[in-house]
């Protein structure tokens, strides 16, 4: 693949995707608001920064999120890799020291010759190249402006899923 990929957005899956890309020698524009501009949640001025949790959910190959996990190893997530490399105890959930996970991934990223970081907050969709667009639920509220002019009104980014309670763990005489 000849030219550069522009990846906006270095949360986990910006991340992810600009490493597999380099990985394969293709070159990267990787765009980051921060550490200039943050949101209420960031809190770290690095990379693939968990901010609600430390824990990626289960690791049990007897559910959906354990299954992606293995999946995603079997392919050679580099995220995955930082999360198995930092993991914490939380008994089968995949929880990670979040500051040094974000540090692994944030190295990777910076010292790879095939990604070139851009800090600062992206204003417009690139017209040039092929762009994957990995700003997720934490979008920068001009470059949400800036989608919905391309895209219209209708955007939703999916972030965390709500808790799953067990029916037997339900006192039904009052609930």
């Amino acid at each position: 693949m000849e030219g550069k990929v522009n990846v906006i957005g270095a949360g986990l899956a910006g991340v992810e995707a600009s490493l597999q890309l380099a990985n394969r020698n293709i070159k990267v524009d990787l765009f980051e608001m921060k550490p200039h501009q943050k949101t209420p949640a960031h809190v770290m001025d690095t990379f693939a920064e968990l901010v609600c949790s430390n824990s990626l959910r289960s690791d049990s190959l007897d559910n959906a999120a354990g299954l992606l996990k293995a999946e995603l190893r079997l392919l050679g997530s580099e995220v995955i890799k930082a999360a198995d490399e930092t993991r914490i105890p939380a008994g089968t959930a995949l929880a990670v020291d979040r500051e040094l996970f974000s540090q692994i991934l944030t190295t990777k990223v910076l010292n790879n010759p095939y990604i070139q970081v851009h800090h600062g907050e992206v204003l417009a969709i690139p017209k040039t190249g092929i762009t994957i667009i990995a700003t997720g639920p934490l979008t920068s509220p001009r470059f949400h402006e800036a989608l919905e002019k391309e895209f219209g009104e209708f955007l939703y980014f999916f972030d965390a899923v709500a808790p799953i309670i067990a029916f037997d763990s339900i006192d039904m005489e009052i609930a």
